[in-house]
C-alpha cells in the first residue's frame, strides 16, 4: 500500500506539473505512465477552448439537475474499469457494453451527446468522446464539492465491446474480492477506498441490497454488520423480492446527502458507524489498510479531496488509446464506420 503519509508528495508532483505542458509521465503517482497531455487541445492548437465549452455545458445541465454528478461518475467508472478509458460504454446497439446487467441504470449519456454536438460544430473531428467524458465528470463533481483535479487529455476512442465483456463486480463482494478487482486494473487499496467514496452521492437499486436486509448469506436474517435502524429504514423502502416483474425502487447510497448530491466525507463516517448501504462499502472495515484510510477520511475531508484528485487521475489513465490508435468519433453513440448509417 502507498502509505498515506507518503501520498501528499505524489499529489504535489501532479500539481506542480500543471504549471507547464508536462505529460502524465512526469507524475510518478500515476500508474501506468501514459502519453496524455495537460490541456492537450490547447497545446496542439486543435481546439483551444474545448475545456471551456465542456465546462459551460456541464454548468447548464448541473443547474437544472445536480444528479448529473453521480451519474457521470458512475458512467466514467463503468467505462474506465472495463477495457480502459476509451468511451466504449457510450456506443449504442444490441448487446453493446451499456446493455450489460452491471450497467443497468447508467445515466449521463444525453449530457455527453450534447457536449459532443457543440464541439463538433466548433472543432469537428478533434475532441474525443473519451476526453469529453473525463472532463465533464471532473467539472460535474467539482460543482458538487469535489476538487477540480487535473485531467490530462489526448485520449482516443475505442471500438465496440459486447455486453459479456463487462467484468464490473457485484456491490455485494468482500473487501478482498474488491481489492483484487482494483489491483487487476492497476489500482491499489488507497485508490479503491478513495473511489468507493464516490458513493457519498447517488442511488442504487433495492435489488442490490435486499440480501443484506432479509437473507444475508442465506441465514434468513439481515447482515449483522448493518445498523439495525438502517435495516428498518431500508426495509420500508425495499420490500422483499417475491414476485417476478416486481418493481425495483431506488434508494440513496448516502441518505445524509440525499437529493442534494453533495460530495462529502459523510460516506466514511457512515461506514464507521455501520450505516453503509452497500456491502462492498461496509466491507472497508474488514481490511486493516482500508479501515485506516476510512478513519482518516472520516476525520479529514481535505485528505479525502486530495486523495480523490489523484485516484481519479490514476483511473483516468487506465489503458488509454493515444497517437494513431483508435479514432476520434464524430458521434459518441456510433463508431465512425457506422456514422450516418
Amino acid at each position: 500500500m502507498r502509505q498515506f503519509v507518503k501520498f501528499f508528495p505524489l499529489l504535489a508532483i501532479v500539481i506542480i506539473s500543471l504549471a507547464g505542458t508536462a505529460t502524465i509521465e512526469a507524475a510518478t503517482g500515476l500508474n501506468p505512465p501514459v502519453k496524455l497531455v495537460w490541456h492537450y487541445y490547447k497545446v496542439t492548437n486543435t481546439c483551444d477552448d474545448a475545456e471551456t465549452y465542456i465546462r459551460y455545458q456541464v454548468e447548464k445541465f448541473y443547474k437544472n439537475d445536480s444528479s448529473i454528478a453521480p451519474k457521470l461518475l458512475r458512467l466514467l467508472y463503468s467505462d474506465c474499469m472495463v477495457n480502459g478509458c476509451d468511451a466504449s460504454v457510450l456506443l449504442q446497439g444490441p448487446n453493446s457494453e451499456r446493455t450489460a446487467p452491471q450497467n443497468r441504470g447508467l445515466g449521463g449519456f444525453v449530457i455527453i451527446d450534447k457536449i459532443k454536438q457543440v464541439l463538433e460544430s466548433r472543432c469537428p473531428g478533434v475532441v474525443s468522446c473519451a476526453d469529453i467524458l473525463n472532463l465533464a465528470t471532473r467539472d460535474a463533481v467539482h460543482m458538487a464539492g469535489a476538487p477540480s483535479y487535473p485531467v490530462f487529455t489526448g485520449r482516443r476512442d475505442g471500438g465496440r465491446l459486447n455486453a459479456d465483456a463487462v467484468d464490473l463486480p457485484s456491490p455485494s463482494i468482500s473487501v478482498d474480492e474488491s481489492l483484487a478487482y482494483f489491483k487487476s486494473k492497476g489500482l491499489d487499496v488507497l485508490d479503491m477506498t478513495t473511489l468507493l467514496g464516490a458513493h457519498s452521492m447517488g442511488k442504487t437499486h433495492c435489488s442490490y441490497i435486499v440480501d443484506r436486509l432479509y437473507n444475508f448469506k442465506n441465514t434468513g436474517k439481515p447482515d449483522p454488520t448493518m445498523n439495525s435502524t438502517l435495516v428498518s429504514q431500508l426495509r420500508y423502502l425495499c420490500p422483499p423480492r417475491t414476485q417476478k416483474g416486481q418493481t425495483d425502487p431506488l434508494v440513496y447510497l448516502n441518505p445524509d446527502s440525499g437529493s442534494s448530491n453533495r460530495f462529502t466525507s459523510s460516506y466514511y463516517s457512515r461506514v464507521l458507524s455501520h450505516n453503509a448501504v452497500l456491502r462492498v462499502d461496509q466491507e472497508l472495515l474488514n481490511n486493516d489498510d482500508s479501515k485506516e484510510i476510512t478513519q482518516e477520511f472520516a476525520s479529514g475531508f481535505e485528505d479525502f479531496r486530495k486523495s480523490f484528485a489523484l485516484a481519479m487521475s490514476r483511473m483516468g489513465s487506465i489503458n488509454v488509446l493515444t497517437g494513431t490508435a483508435g479514432e476520434i468519433r464524430r458521434d459518441c453513440r456510433v463508431t465512425n464506420a457506422n456514422y450516418g448509417a
